[in-house]
């Protein structure tokens, strides 16, 4: 089972992954993951543990953290955390005066002033620490590094260690609160209400009480609290927190509304089409919560990095500190004062909040445009994509078909074609079997029945029908199960669209035409996907050979393959690849997508029109269906790679230079500790930049 907290006064990478090491090793605790954005801890197993245990833990770490039971709906504690920061201010402000005049007149008691001022919170908390046993934190290497600053009569450097030390933790708890309220604020799409009919009456409900076939009114101003179908009413609604579609569309009896999207002018009455779990808004909370859980490798390895940067460079200090002087190679105190300039930049800040900040700042900035990623893990993916195949029907294409021909053979009529056709396709929900049924439903007798029906992944369907005491099979389907079948077809290859051929009881009927229409948006995405850098953009499909390349010419696709059955997709795509599946991505719509959506690489699904199944496989979910949206995402996830990797090669750099100067003898603390906290500042703040992408 997996449980959800609420952690508060949480800002050190380090800290939250020793905290995480800890929990784990408790009774029945299979793993812990601690999200600093968004300040969130996911606990799986130990369903015993108590929520003071785990409070117990963080504070041997942290003093001031806190822990409470997740609220999707807690905003966070923005009073206090305002009242903290102007206290931090007032304190910050007279240390730095006091140490400005100690500057200014040098005298010891001044200095003395300045150090307490800047530095009580921070020996206050390293005393907490020294109970659990807990050296390697922060806390108390800063304590310890300025304290041995005092000792050696180099007051100016100690009170700058503190107070800079304070400053940048300032600067830098504001600038993660700033992502951290930015993450929650899309917490404020999410439906507080629920308008329910019951029977004549109405129920004030929350969204989570909504059910499947619930009737709910959304009155102008409102938010939809569920998908659904209007029943009722017409109206303008605004998905744009959903979709990222900027441009509002006008609902009415019949269309299908996204839960969250906001109602604009008047009231409509909205049949549920699931529980509020399942809903569009639902989902994404979901999704962005957890999306930590699947970190990626570079999130991982930092993490892994600092809970052995910070030892290692401790180790090395002491080696600096005390080698030297035993085998006569200078003062004790000169080579002491080098260790200390190691110990300040010991903190792998830096790195460890800005990677996971950057990710999630990409996952937030793709949700904004109605692209849900499921982690950063999927972000490396799609930087290492070198060609994209997309599906046909339903992701360049409309998905929306319509009966363009109906050709009886010659020992048929046009009506027993249809009749036949009708009867056979009411057995499947695909988009061409439903347009084939709702041109011809009036050809259907009563009392006709479907005795069995199979449908065939990428054939067609085949049904046993009862009619006046009588069985017999209709077929219904592609050239190629005819011919399985035993039942020889006229070539179509000429023809424009899907090609249905028709037979009953072994006879073969003639062939109904129904023609898809590219999506407006098709020829822009693949366009705007090869200027993101990747030239070879395929199509796969179950579709004809002529209709595919009728498309494929219209796209200018580098090419394409036609006639497949699921199966057929995944072993395209490792040919066309040359078997290099992870370099691939994926786009596409149906259930039967989703062998190929899940074998590699990176899936991306249709989540407008598409099925669930598509949408559970994928690695990423398009909401509005729209295939342009596939650059953005290769765009975005570029960006925040490019991010995190300047944050690493910078941040490791810098630390990497002044440890060697520091050594030398050639960086000073003050030197230090701008390397270690502007560092860290720098980096939060290129971080931020993904959520503005």
């Amino acid at each position: 089972m997996k449980r959800r907290f609420r952690i508060e006064n949480l800002d050190c990478p380090g800290c939250a992954a020793k905290i995480e090491d800890m929990m784990r090793d408790m009774p029945g605790v299979s793993s812990a993951s601690i999200n600093l954005a968004s300040g969130v801890l996911t606990l799986e197993g130990g369903n015993d543990v108590a929520i003071d245990s785990l409070r117990k833990i963080m504070r041997s770490v942290e003093p001031d953290t806190d822990i409470s039971p997740f609220n999707e709906r807690a905003g966070g504690h923005d009073g206090h955390a305002e009242d903290h920061s102007r206290r931090e201010i007032a304190s910050l402000t007279i240390a730095a005066v006091v140490y400005a005049v100690a500057l200014w007149r040098g005298e010891r008691f001044l200095y003395a002033a300045a150090y307490v001022l800047a530095a009580y919170p921070v020996l206050i908390s390293s005393g907490k620490t020294l109970f659990s046993r807990n050296f390697l934190n922060e806390f108390f290497l800063m304590s310890f590094a300025s304290l041995a600053a005092i000792a050696i009569d180099k007051f100016p450097e100690a009170v700058s260690v503190m107070l800079f030390y304070r400053i940048g933790e300032f600067l830098q708890e504001r600038a993660v609160a700033k992502s951290r309220r930015q993450i929650r604020s899309l917490a404020a799409e999410k439906p507080s209400t629920a308008r329910v009919r019951r029977g004549e009456a109405e129920e004030l409900l929350t969204p989570e009480l909504v059910k499947k076939g619930d009737v709910v009114i959304v009155r102008p101003g409102e938010k939809i609290p569920v998908d659904g179908r209007v029943l009722d009413g017409s109206s303008t609604v605004d998905a744009s927190s959903l979709t990222g579609e900027s441009v509002p569309v006008s609902v009415a009896a019949g269309t299908s509304v996204y839960g969250g999207s906001l109602n604009l002018e008047g009231l409509i009455i909205v049949e549920s089409s699931g529980d509020y779990e399942d809903s569009t808004v639902a989902r994404i909370m979901d999704m962005v919560e957890n999306a930590v859980e699947r970190k990626s490798k570079t999130e991982r390895f930092i993490t892994t990095f600092s809970r052995y940067y910070t030892p290692a460079v401790v180790g090395a200090a002491a080696i600096v500190a005390l080698a030297p002087p035993l085998l006569g190679l200078g003062a004790f105190d000169d080579w002491l004062y080098r260790a200390l300039v190691l110990l300040v930049i010991s903190c792998p800040c830096a790195l460890v909040i800005s990677v996971p900040l950057g990710y999630f700042g990409g996952i937030g900035a793709s949700s904004r445009r109605g692209i849900l990623v499921k982690g950063g893990n999927i972000f490396d993916a799609v930087h290492g994509v070198k060609k994209v195949f997309f599906d046909k029907t339903g992701t360049l294409t409309k998905g929306v078909f319509a009966v363009t021909e109906t050709n009886p053979s010659k020992d048929a009529t046009e009506e027993e074609l249809a009749r036949a056709a009708a009867i056979a396709e009411g057995i499947s929900n695909h988009p061409i079997a439903r347009s084939i049924t709702a041109a011809f439903a009036s050809y259907i007798p009563r009392g006709m029945s479907v005795a069995h029906g199979d449908e065939i992944q990428g054939g067609g369907v085949a049904a046993k029908v009862a009619e006046n005491g009588r069985e017999f099979e209709i077929l219904a389907g592609s050239a190629r199960m005819m011919s399985e079948r035993g039942i020889p077809v006229p070539d179509e290859t000429s023809r424009s669209g899907a090609v249905v051929h028709v037979a009953s009881d072994g006879r073969y009927l003639g062939n109904i035409v129904v023609s898809d229409e590219l999506r407006h948006e098709s020829p822009e995405a693949v366009r705007s996907i090869r200027t993101e850098g990747i030239s070879e953009v395929y199509m796969l499909t179950g579709d004809r050979a002529s209709v595919a390349a009728e498309v494929s010419g219209a796209l200018g696709l580098t090419d394409y393959r036609a006639e497949l059955m699921p199966d057929g997709k995944v072993a395209a795509i490792s040919e066309l690849s040359g078997g290099e599946l992870s370099s691939c991505m994926f786009v596409g719509d149906g259930a039967n997508d989703g062998p190929v959506l899940a074998s590699g690489g990176v899936g991306v699904a249709m989540g407008g029109r598409g099925s669930e199944i598509a949408g559970e496989v994928a690695d990423t979910v398009i909401l509005d269906d729209s295939p342009a949206k596939v650059a953005d995402l290769i765009r975005i996830a570029r960006f925040t790679r490019k991010v995190v990797w300047q944050n690493i090669t910078a941040s490791m750099a810098i630390k990497l230079a002044f440890m060697g100067l520091g050594v030398l003898g050639v960086a000073n603390l003050w030197e230090a500790i701008f390397a270690d906290v502007g560092v860290a500042i720098l980096a939060v703040l290129n971080a931020s930049r993904t959520f503005r992408i």
